[in-house]
């Protein structure tokens, strides 16, 4: 038995002011949502049906009641990470878990189902392939990688 079945799913939505952090939070592995245009009420609606913490940078909203809410004060990405983090604890997945377009678990594929989907150097050069089975997005470990690792230690 894994005892992490056992334990409630942490899951988030972000308010349409908060996008960027959205993205970086499903690269990091947690559940995320993007509500880019739902009003206020909207939010809390789905907040609470779907037991979702509700993240906002908005003061007005932190303050209403009916939903777990982390109030994201900070206004650059990396101290955005950085408090988010903090409130949150760990993920419950790994990074790159999930996908950063539509939130989708990512599973993982044989490169051998890939053939015509990728440049040919990218299957010469690489052996782990993820896909996500929502949207269809494929991904793998290139250089941008290093780049996501570097902004997430600024943030750490």
């Amino acid at each position: 038995m894994n005892p992490t079945n056992d334990l409630p799913q942490l899951k988030l939505l972000a308010d349409g002011m908060l996008g960027r952090l959205a993205r970086w939070l499903r690269i990091l592995g947690y559940d995320t949502v993007y509500a880019r245009d739902a009003d206020d009420d909207e939010l809390l609606r789905l907040a609470r049906a779907q037991d979702r913490v509700l993240l906002t940078a908005d003061h007005g909203l932190a303050v209403r009641r009916g939903a777990r809410i982390v109030l994201i004060e900070a206004q650059n990405l990396a101290d955005q990470l950085r408090q988010a983090r903090s409130a949150l604890g760990p993920p419950p997945r790994g990074a790159l878990s999930r996908c950063v377009a539509c939130n989708g678990e990512l599973v993982r594929v044989d490169k051998s189902e890939l053939a015509g989907r990728l440049p040919p150097y990218v299957l010469a050069t690489h052996q782990e392939f993820h896909r996500c089975p929502d949207c269809g997005r494929v991904f793998w470990r290139g250089t941008h990688v290093e780049r996501m690792q570097a902004m997430l230690n600024d943030s750490g």
